[in-house]
């Protein structure tokens, strides 16, 4: 047991030397599972993290991370999550437009708010949306309540964003046109 707390304490050593990384990102835990095998000798817990990572601006990812300890899990899980990293639109705090989204069976509906309402969201919404930086928004999570699909499905709908920008390319219009009609 011993020599597996060293292995892991060097690990995260490693992780220590990029302070310009981490300080860029937060972190938040959304969900931790604890799962036994029992053997022969008794039963084996691992721990299976789900973790969400954002820089407050638009930019956001998760990760799942397993092992046999919860910091080695978690630590894992941010690794995963820096890597599955996505960019969306924020306007004012907000969202550009309301927007649906879906993995598997979990389904969510998010929709931009007026300054001041908050983060109407529940469970692993929430994690996301505050971490990405979105700071008022109305939605709603139908379907499955599982955290892995409700993560999976607000970054499905935070994919199809598109901002005023975007979307004036598209058409080949200015922004003053797109705006006043």
């Amino acid at each position: 047991m011993a020599d597996n707390n060293r292995r892991s304490g060097g690990r995260n050593n490693r992780n220590r030397h990029s302070p310009a990384v981490e300080s860029e990102f937060k972190e938040k835990l959304v969900n931790l599972n604890r799962v036994a095998k029992v053997t022969k000798g008794g039963r084996t817990f691992s721990f299976a993290a789900v973790v969400v990572v954002g820089n407050g601006k638009g930019k956001v990812g998760h990760g799942l991370g397993k092992a046999r300890d919860v910091s080695e899990a978690i630590a894992k899980a941010v690794d995963d999550a820096k890597k599955n990293l996505i960019t969306f639109p924020l306007y004012k705090g907000t969202i550009p437009h309301e927007v649906k989204g879906k993995y598997g069976a979990g389904k969510v509906f998010i929709k931009p708010a007026s300054d001041g309402t908050g983060v109407i969201a529940g469970g692993a919404m929430r994690a996301v949306l505050e971490i990405a930086g979105v700071q008022n928004v109305l939605s709603k999570s139908q379907g499955s309540s599982n955290p892995h699909n409700v993560i999976k499905a607000t970054l499905n709908a935070l994919q199809q964003l598109r901002g005023p920008m975007e979307i004036a390319k598209e058409r080949g219009i200015t922004m003053e046109k797109l705006f006043n009609g």
